[in-house]
């Protein structure tokens, strides 16, 4: 039997981190990476059986390697990375379960269905959001240079699984704004390394294509009245890390 650890990266997520751990009963462990959380993270997690390491945050992509050789260093071979506020149904793990005994891919994306202001999303990027999350951990480590929304460098196939996460991930206005203005920084510096240079129609046209992808191309105007709200302030979340990366420019010049 192939050993499954189920892995949480947490930051203060007491009220999520109890329901999360209690859906992925169905691994062979938990393992619980915590950024120094200052509320009862740890305690909660401890509480119902899962293993808690501790280190000092640098960015996502840094976290999930961390994570990915504590978990080898307890010696399992297969990772599913779970955030805080995701669960997983029974029949997603009876569905990994599955291809990680009878199956030769080293990677599964799962589809995943996020609820956003209460509303589940059906469009606009937001479904089936693929994120491949159960990895071989000799096969896998994140790319570092992909601080944010992180990318999986992948050695050998990959397959999509069918059955879903569940993601409640942004129940009101101020959390999507709090969780989009720590992402902006990062992703103005991806584009600051990668050596894009703002031009001043880009700022009007970046925000606008976002839009667009999203709402026209992405179908988000099947998501009604959050699918707009959610559209537009992607758009204006683009404009921001643009001229986020217009001071860094600034600022290196």
């Amino acid at each position: 039997m192939s050993t499954l650890l189920a892995v949480i990266l947490t930051k203060n997520e007491e009220r999520h981190i109890r329901e999360c751990i209690q859906t992925v009963t169905w691994a062979d462990g938990v393992l619980v990476s915590d950024s120094y959380s200052e509320d009862a993270t740890a305690e909660i997690a401890q509480q119902l059986g899962a293993t808690v390491v501790q280190h000092r945050f640098i960015n996502f992509a840094e976290q999930r390697n961390i994570a990915l050789a504590d978990a080898k260093a307890r010696e399992a071979e297969w990772v599913f990375f779970i955030d805080a506020d995701e669960r997983a149904t029974p029949e997603l793990g009876d569905e990994i379960r599955r291809v990680i005994q009878n199956r030769t891919e080293v990677g599964w994306w799962v589809p995943r269905y996020n609820y956003i202001l209460g509303h589940k999303m059906v469009s606009g990027g937001w479904y089936p959001d693929h994120q491949l999350r159960l990895l071989k951990i000799d096969h896998a480590r994140y790319d570092p240079t992909r601080e944010v929304h992180e990318t999986v460098i992948l050695d050998g196939e990959a397959g999509y699984l069918d059955e879903h996460l569940i993601h409640y991930n942004y129940d009101t206005l101020a959390s999507f704004r709090a969780k989009q203005n720590r992402y902006l920084v990062f992703e103005a510096k991806i584009l600051y390394d990668q050596g894009i240079r703002p031009r001043p129609w880009t700022y009007i046209s970046m925000p606008l294509r976002e839009f667009w992808r999203r709402y026209i191309r992405l179908q988000g105007y099947r998501d009604g009245w959050v699918g707009l709200l959610l559209c537009g302030l992607m758009g204006w979340y683009t404009f921001r890390a643009y001229r986020q990366l217009g001071y860094l420019r600034r600022q290196g010049n």
